[in-house]
């Protein structure tokens, strides 16, 4: 049985999702400090001119350097989420299977969240019922450095410095002008493969 331990994340990787995909098992970690540019409030899209990100803003902490991951509140003051949904229309808008999902996703961006680690685990349930993926997860209620009972891929949640992945080209809305972009969000999996994105995640080499 393979039981892999990950972070919750905003719209995670293709890695994320493949690792969830090829496992019996997930346990998400819970009890850990929140680190900046990684994927828990950012996720990588392909836009126009290419590679786009889009970050989630965060309340910072002024009194204490460090602040658990589940205690980070989302910052509203303006209207990210409105921002971010237009960023996906235009990216997508004109991808085989935007529509397809698009109700099923718009909601997200619509009502103001305040924690960031409540809506990365509704974004990823939505996620989950997209891809019509059931495996099975937990949470951890302690957080251990060299965890037994699980693979660990934690690390796939850092942006700047994640391992490069040579995953299985699919057609992507903006490849003739920037060529072929490698394990973006999983919602670029979603809207331009739809239906065998889950067979695409389930081939990917991701433990290896």
């Amino acid at each position: 049985m393979k039981t892999t331990l990950l972070h919750p994340t905003y719209f995670g990787p293709i890695a994320h999702y493949a690792a969830i995909a090829q496992s019996d098992k997930v346990i998400f970690e819970n009890e850990d400090n929140y680190q900046k540019q990684t994927y828990r409030n950012r996720t990588y899209i392909y836009g126009a001119n290419g590679k786009l990100l889009l970050s989630i803003p965060i309340k910072h902490n002024g009194k204490e350097r460090r602040q658990l991951y589940r205690d980070v509140r989302i910052e509203n003051d303006f209207k990210w989420q409105l921002l971010h949904w237009k960023s996906l229309e235009s990216a997508y808008r004109t991808s085989p299977f935007f529509e397809y999902y698009e109700d099923e996703l718009v909601h997200l961006f619509k009502k103001p969240k305040e924690f960031l680690l409540d809506f990365n685990y509704e974004c990823r349930q939505v996620i989950m019922d997209c891809l019509q993926l059931e495996t099975p997860f937990s949470k951890t209620n302690s957080y251990s450095k060299n965890p037994t009972e699980a693979i660990d891929l934690r690390d796939l949640v850092n942006a700047k410095k994640g391992k490069s992945y040579n995953f299985q080209h699919y057609i992507q809305v903006f490849e003739d002008k920037q060529g072929f972009i490698s394990n973006l969000s999983i919602l670029d999996l979603l809207f331009n493969e739809g239906t065998n994105a889950l067979s695409y995640l389930e081939n990917q080499p991701v433990f290896s």
